[in-house]
C-alpha cells in the first residue's frame, strides 16, 4: 500500500474529510511521478498538463463519462480552492480534490 502520509495535512486543509485509503490509492496511481518535484505538481495556468489530467486521471482513473466542460470546470473549481498553494498544486491534493467532487472516493478506496 502506497504511504499517504507525507500529502495528508495539505489534503485535509482543502477537503471536506479525508479518506486515507483513497489518498492512498491515488498515491500508488501516481507512483514514480511524485519522484520528481515538478511531475510531482500541477500547474493550472498549464493547459497541456489540465488535458493530461482530464485524459489520464478523470477519463482513465475515474472512469468519468461527463463532457469535458464540466470536467473542465471542475479542475477550474480545484485551481480557484488551491489558491493559497501558489503556482503549482500537489498533484495528490489535487486528484483528490477532483475525485472528492466527483464522487468518487469510496470507489478509489475500495
Amino acid at each position: 500500500m502506497a504511504d499517504a502520509s507525507a500529502y495528508a495535512d495539505n489534503v485535509k486543509k482543502y477537503a471536506k474529510g479525508y479518506n486515507q485509503k483513497a489518498a492512498e490509492k491515488i498515491v500508488g496511481h501516481l507512483g514514480i511521478a511524485l519522484r520528481n518535484r515538478d511531475s510531482s505538481l500541477v500547474s493550472c495556468s498549464d493547459q497541456g498538463e489540465l488535458q493530461r489530467v482530464r485524459e489520464k486521471f478523470c477519463r482513465g482513473k475515474l472512469g468519468l463519462a461527463q463532457k469535458n466542460d464540466e470536467i473542465d470546470a471542475a479542475m477550474s473549481k480545484v485551481c480557484e480552492k488551491m489558491k493559497a498553494e501558489g503556482g503549482n498544486k500537489s498533484r495528490v491534493t489535487f486528484y483528490y480534490l477532483l475525485a472528492e467532487h466527483f464522487g468518487k472516493l469510496d470507489e478509489l478506496a475500495s
